[in-house]
C-alpha cells in the first residue's frame, strides 16, 4: 500500500489487557522495505508532471531528454503505482489482524482510515500535485473492503480478469485509432499556457492544479481496474502471509524474476516504442495495451528480486534503509510533492519547463537519498512519521489525551522495531 501505516504482520505479541503495559509488536521489514523502493520509482514519474509533461516527448527536447524519457517509461512508469497497490491490499489484510487482536471493529476503524486518506489526498491534488493517487486508493479500498472474504484463488483469479479487460479494452480502442488516423500526423504543438499558471502566485498554483486534476479523473477511472487488480494480489498474499514467512517461497520468487523479466522488459520497449517513439503517436494506445499486460510480470519481478537481495549479506544494509523510508512512506510521499512544488511552481523557484529532464531525473536521485538519510533518523527516534501519527489516530478513533505523550515522541528500540 502506498500508505505506511503502523501494520505489524507475521509473529506479534500477544494482545494486553486495558492497565498492562503495551508490548512491542514486530513488523515486517520486507513490507516497509518494498515501499521504500517503490517511493523511488513513483518520483521519478511524478517528477515529470510537475516539471514539464512534454519533456522528451516527440520531436521536443534533446537527445538526452528523450532516452530519458523513453527509459522512464519503459522501466518505471506502470510498475511502481502497482508494487504501492499491492501493498495496499497486502496492509489491508494486517490491518484486520491489528483490529481482531485489539477486539475493535475493523469496519469501523477502514472507514474512518479511507475517509481520512481521502481528505489527504484531496488538500494534496489542490495545494501540491493533481496526479494524487490516495483519493482513488481510498475509494477502491471500498471494493477491497467488499471483496475482503475473496478465497486467495478468486482473488488472483478476478485480479486477472481486471487486466486481461482493461487491456483489451484499450488495445480495441488503440486499433480504432491507428484505423481511423492517417499516418504521419503532425505533432500536437506545445503549449506554455499551463507552465505560465503555475510559475504564478499560489492562487494561481492552486487554479492550475484544479484545472488539470479536473483532466486527470477520467484517467484515474480507466484505470482503477488495474489498481484494484493489484489490490486483490495482496489481499491473496496477505492471507497467505507471503511476506511475513517469505523464505518458505524463494523459489517462486525466483521463478517470478526469470519469467516477469523478460516478459515485462519486452513490454515495457513495446510500450516506450509506440508512447515516445519512433512509432508516431496513433500508436499510443496500443502501447499503453501492452503496458497494462505486461506492466505486473515487471512489478513482480522488481519486488521478487529486491526481496532476494535483501537476503543477502550486502543487501542487508541496503534493506534497512528502504525499510526505514518505507515506514514512514505516506509523509515522504507527501514531502516529495512539496519539494516538487516549491521547486517547479510560484510556491518556490518556478522552475516549471525550464529545466531539462536529464538534470531533472539527477535531482531525483538527490532528493531520494536525502530522504533515505532523513527517514532512518526519524524511525530511530519516532514510532509514527507525523502524517502516520495522524491516520494511525484517526483509524482509531482517537484524539491527544490531556496529560499523555504525543504519539509522535514515543520513543523505539535501538532498531526501530514498533
Amino acid at each position: 500500500m502506498l500508505v505506511p501505516q503502523e501494520e505489524r504482520g507475521g509473529r506479534t505479541a500477544p494482545p494486553t489487557g486495558p492497565g498492562t503495559p503495551r508490548e512491542p509488536t514486530r513488523r515486517i521489514r520486507d513490507v516497509d522495505a518494498l515501499r521504500g523502493f517503490a517511493l523511488f520509482g513513483i518520483l521519478l514519474v511524478n517528477v515529470q508532471v510537475m516539471a514539464d509533461p512534454y519533456a522528451g516527448q516527440g520531436p521536443y527536447g534533446s537527445v538526452g531528454e528523450r532516452i530519458a524519457c523513453w527509459l522512464v517509461t519503459a522501466l518505471v512508469s506502470t510498475k511502481f503505482y502497482l508494487l504501492f497497490a499491492f501493498l495496499f491490499g497486502y496492509s489491508f489484510t494486517l490491518q484486520a489482524r491489528s483490529a481482531e487482536r485489539a477486539g475493535a471493529g475493523f469496519a469501523g476503524r477502514q472507514l474512518r482510515r479511507l475517509l481520512c486518506l481521502w481528505c489527504l489526498g484531496l488538500a494534496h491534488a489542490v495545494l501540491l500535485f493533481p496526479g494524487d493517487i490516495l483519493m482513488t486508493y481510498a475509494a477502491l479500498g471500498l471494493a477491497l473492503f467488499a471483496a475482503r472474504g475473496l478465497a486467495p484463488r478468486k482473488a488472483i483469479r478476478a485480479a486477472a480478469v481486471l487486466v486481461v479487460s482493461l487491456g483489451v479494452l484499450l488495445l480495441g480502442r488503440g486499433l480504432l485509432a491507428l484505423a481511423a488516423t492517417a499516418p504521419g500526423g503532425a505533432a500536437v504543438p506545445r503549449t506554455g499556457t499551463a507552465a505560465a499558471a503555475y510559475r504564478g502566485g499560489p492562487g494561481a498554483v492552486v487554479q492550475a492544479n484544479l484545472a488539470q486534476w479536473h483532466d486527470l479523473l477520467a484517467g484515474d477511472l480507466l484505470y482503477a481496474p488495474h489498481i484494484l487488480a493489484a489490490f486483490l494480489v495482496g489481499l491473496a498474499a496477505g492471507k497467505r502471509q507471503l511476506l511475513a514467512e517469505f523464505d518458505r517461497y524463494r523459489d517462486r520468487a525466483r521463478r517470478l524474476v526469470g519469467y516477469g523479466l523478460p516478459v515485462g522488459l519486452a513490454g515495457g520497449v513495446v510500450t516506450a516504442v509506440c508512447r515516445n517513439g519512433p512509432l508516431d503517436e496513433r500508436w499510443y494506445d496500443i502501447g499503453t495495451a501492452v503496458g497494462v499486460l505486461t506492466a505486473p510480470a515487471l512489478t513482480a519481478a522488481y519486488g521478487s528480486g529486491l526481496l532476494l537481495v535483501l537476503r543477502t549479506r550486502g543487501g542487508r544494509r541496503l534493506g534497512g534503509m528502504l525499510a526505514a523510508a518505507g515506514r514512514v512512506a505516506l509523509t515522504n510521499y507527501l514531502t516529495q510533492s512539496l519539494v516538487m512544488a516549491l521547486v517547479f511552481t510560484g510556491y518556490g523557484l518556478a522552475l516549471r519547463g525550464r529545466v531539462g529532464l536529464v538534470p531533472v531525473l539527477a535531482g531525483c536521485c538527490g532528493c531520494y537519498a536525502v530522504q533515505l538519510a532523513l527517514s532512518a533518523g526519524l524511525v530511530r527516534r519516532f514510532r509514527h512519521g507525523p502524517v502516520e501519527w495522524l491516520l494511525h489516530n484517526v483509524t482509531r478513533g482517537r484524539g491527544h489525551r490531556p496529560g499523555s505523550p504525543p504519539a509522535t515522541v514515543v520513543r523505539t528500540s535501538p532498531r526501530g522495531s514498533t
